[in-house]
């Protein structure tokens, strides 16, 4: 018996060893890819030139630090944090079908980013991120206050989602409402950013969401048994000493901060929060939060990076949005999901 449970761990770490090891091949594999192509394709060595020494053709030099680089960061440290938020609405609600695109907390802060920018831009001559931030927390927190509202009448988690569907449908038409009928030249890329893009991003803004993204993956792994013991049931947890009331409420307010905080500067971004932490549950066959919370960050970055080297590439000179390309692909492993769950074949 001692055997067979060493020989299961041996497989587990080798299995675990693996997927860190192509997951973190792939993310410099598509950093890369990402870099090189463009309107304007740089070589590899011109790449790694411009990089480790700042030196090049300036304009080559230009679109790799100012355009390039920003956007590639946004789209790994964004597409991670908006896959661990998923991971927390899952480990919250029990149920790996939750994510804060379907569930209205990103339609929540598109729409409370959106309102703070155009009333704003009326009286001040530009919105800080962090302002934008706070906003985003801020309509986040209420969304997901109101799925939870329906979460305490309704059982069934497929009603659950309906009506986190239905929410997301009205502060996605109030939004569009409000940008329809915005008249300042400054929020012309509202139009854009409601879609879902990485495009604009500033090295400001890198250092701003980057800050908030990589304190809230400490706290969250930090926080890994305390989940591992939650993910047992609440009265298992209890016996092992977590506070569930606290716990609760550190789950809404962390898995809300990172999914405001992504909506703010990208905008909504679809099934990434979904899609991410089942795919990464498959490859590891484990839940175990103290492997997976680090997996669906690394899987998160991996995937928006592909997804927005598709939308930057796929009908250039025209630029697809994020989200568009993110339902692609995750949508499908959503529908998966539902059937298994149902007891059918896929």
């Amino acid at each position: 018996m001692g055997k067979k449970n060493t020989e299961n761990k041996t497989a587990g770490a080798a299995r675990y060893s693996a997927v860190f090891i192509g997951l973190f091949a792939a993310l410099f594999a598509l950093l890369i890819w990402n870099i090189n192509t463009g309107s304007v394709d740089i070589s590899i060595p011109d790449i790694a030139k411009i990089i480790f020494t700042g030196k090049g053709d300036e304009t080559q030099v230009g679109i790799v630090w100012q355009l390039r680089m920003p956007r590639i960061i946004a789209a790994a440290v964004l597409g991670g944090g908006l896959a661990l938020s998923g991971f927390l609405m899952q480990t919250f609600f029990g149920n790996p079908i939750a994510g804060p695109f379907v569930l209205g907390i990103s339609s929540g802060s598109k729409l409370f980013v959106a309102l703070t920018m155009i009333v704003a831009l009326r009286f001040v001559p530009f919105v800080s991120s962090w302002m934008m931030i706070a906003a985003a927390f801020v309509g986040a927190l209420i969304a997901m206050g109101f799925v939870l509202l329906a979460a305490r009448s309704i059982k069934q988690m497929s009603m659950l989602l309906v009506a986190g569907i239905m929410i997301s449908y009205i502060c996605s038409a109030i939004t569009e409402f409000l940008i329809t009928f915005a008249q300042d030249a400054d929020i012309v890329n509202l139009h854009t950013w409601a879609q879902g893009s990485f495009s604009g991003i500033k090295w400001a803004d890198v250092k701003i969401f980057s800050a908030v993204i990589a304190a809230c993956l400490a706290a969250v792994f930090l926080m890994s048994k305390p989940i591992s013991a939650y993910q047992m049931g609440e009265s298992y947890a209890q016996s092992m000493g977590v506070n569930v009331k606290c716990f609760r409420v550190l789950l809404i307010l962390m898995s809300s901060l990172i999914a405001g905080c992504v909506t703010a500067f990208a905008g909504p971004i679809s099934f990434v929060g979904i899609a991410v932490p089942h795919l990464i549950k498959l490859l590891l066959r484990t839940a175990k939060p103290i492997v997976v919370i680090p997996a669906s960050f690394l899987g998160g970055a991996v995937f928006c990076l592909l997804c927005d080297y598709i939308a930057r590439v796929a009908f250039s000179p025209v630029e697809l949005s994020i989200s568009t390309v993110t339902a692609l692909f995750g949508a499908p492993v959503v529908i998966v999901m539902l059937i298994r769950r149902h007891g059918m074949r896929v």
